[in-house]
C-alpha cells in the first residue's frame, strides 16, 4: 500500500486533521493534521472504516449507524460529534468528528470528507473556562461583600452614624465599586482580543504625555512621587489609540508597582521605525520557569493576588497595533517589560 508521509495534500493548510474516501469507501486523501492523530502509516488504499474505526458514546460503530454510501440520498453532511478512535494496539482517543458527502447528478455518493479535531485543545480551552470562572467568582467575592455590606448597614442604621462614619462608608462603596466596572473592562478586552474584534480609534499619540498622565493620576491616589523615574529621548508620535495605549501602560506600571519594589523606571525612545516604552522596578525580577507564561491568561504572583489578566491583555492591545511586547531582566535585577510600536500612518478609513 502507498504511505502518506506528508506534503502534498491539498488539505495540508487546514488546522484540522482530513481524511477522504472516494465512492467506493477507499481511502484517497488524508492531510498532514491528520496524521498527527492517526500517525504514519499506509492509509492511502485502506477502507475508510478500518483507518478511522469511530465509536459514539452509546459503543455503536459510527460508520454502521451512519451508512454513508447507501443511506438517504438526500444526506449531504454528518454534524459534529464526540466520536471515540478505537484503534487495535492503541489507546483510544477522543475526537470531534464531522463528515461530509459529495454526490453526483444521480445523488450517488462520489466521495466521503471527514474532518477530524483533536479534543486537546478542546479541552485546554473548557480547563481555561474554568479557571476565568473561578477567578472572577474570586475577584468579584469582595468588592460586591463590601457593597452589599455597607450599602445594608447604611439603610437599616442610617441615624445611628455620623455624617464622617457615613462618608467613609460611601467612599468605601465607590471604591468597591471602581474594582468592579475594572474587572467588568477586563473581561470585555479578553473576550475582545480572543475573538479578534478589538476596536482601535487611532490618532497622533504622545507616549511621553500619556506616562506623565498615568504618573499623575497614580500619585494624586497617594502613590509617592519618589518612586517613579521618568527618562525620555526624542520619542517620535505614534498613530495609535490613546486609551488603549494608555491601559497597556497603566497595567505594565501597575505590574511594577505591585510585583516589583523599589524605584519605577519607565525609559521612553525611539526603536527603528517607532516608538518604546520600557518599565523596570528592583524587585526580584522574572523567574526563568515564569517567564514564558507572564503574557498568558491568569498568569499573576500568587502572593500579591490580582486577576492575571492584565499583560495579557497588555499584549493583545500592543499586538492589534501591529506592536511586540517583550519581557526579561532589569539591569537593576528586577522585571522589565516594554513593548515597542510603528509610527504608523493614517489609512483612508482612518481620516
Amino acid at each position: 500500500m502507498p504511505e502518506r508521509d506528508g506534503g502534498d495534500s491539498v488539505y495540508d493548510g487546514l488546522p484540522d486533521g482530513v481524511v477522504v474516501a472516494d465512492a467506493n469507501g477507499t481511502v484517497v486523501d488524508l492531510n498532514d493534521a491528520a496524521l498527527r492523530i492517526l500517525g504514519h502509516g499506509d492509509w492511502l488504499g485502506r477502507p475508510l472504516a478500518a483507518v478511522l474505526p469511530l465509536i459514539d458514546p452509546q459503543g455503536r460503530d459510527w460508520w454502521a449507524c451512519t451508512n454513508p454510501y447507501d443511506g438517504l440520498s438526500s444526506r449531504v453532511r454528518q454534524p459534529e460529534r464526540w466520536l471515540t478512535l478505537a484503534r487495535e494496539g492503541s489507546p483510544d482517543q477522543s475526537l470531534l468528528v464531522t463528515a461530509a458527502y459529495r454526490r453526483d447528478a444521480q445523488r450517488k455518493v462520489t466521495s466521503v470528507i471527514v474532518s477530524l479535531r483533536d479534543t486537546k485543545a478542546r479541552s485546554r480551552s473548557e480547563r481555561s473556562g474554568a479557571e476565568l470562572v473561578s477567578v472572577v467568582a474570586h475577584e468579584l467575592r469582595s468588592p460586591l461583600t463590601g457593597v452589599k455590606g455597607f450599602t445594608a448597614t447604611l439603610l437599616g442604621k442610617w441615624d445611628r452614624f455620623t455624617d464622617e462614619q457615613r462618608l467613609h462608608m460611601l467612599k468605601t462603596i465607590n471604591a468597591d465599586a471602581d474594582r468592579l466596572t475594572r474587572l467588568i473592562s477586563e473581561l470585555l478586552d479578553v473576550s475582545r482580543i480572543e475573538s479578534g474584534r478589538l476596536e482601535l480609534h487611532k490618532q497622533l499619540v504622545d507616549l511621553p504625555s500619556l506616562v506623565e498622565r498615568d504618573i499623575a493620576g497614580r500619585i494624586a491616589a497617594g502613590e509617592e512621587a519618589e518612586r517613579f523615574v521618568v527618562e525620555a529621548t526624542e520619542v517620535p508620535e505614534v498613530w495609535a489609540d490613546p486609551d488603549k495605549v494608555g491601559q497597556v501602560v497603566g497595567n505594565i506600571v501597575e505590574n511594577a508597582l505591585r510585583h516589583g519594589a523599589g524605584t519605577v523606571r519607565i525609559r521612553l525612545g525611539a526603536e527603528g521605525d517607532g516608538a518604546r516604552v520600557t518599565v523596570s522596578d528592583e524587585g526580584e525580577g522574572i523567574s526563568a520557569e515564569a517567564l514564558p507564561r507572564i503574557f498568558t491568561k491568569f498568569w499573576r504572583d500568587a502572593r500579591r493576588g490580582g486577576t492575571g489578566l492584565g499583560l495579557f491583555i497588555a499584549k493583545g492591545i500592543v499586538e492589534a497595533h501591529g506592536g511586540v511586547i517583550e519581557a526579561g531582566a532589569a539591569d537593576t535585577g528586577g522585571a522589565r517589560i516594554g513593548f515597542a510600536l510603528p509610527v504608523g500612518a493614517p489609512s483612508h478609513a482612518e481620516v
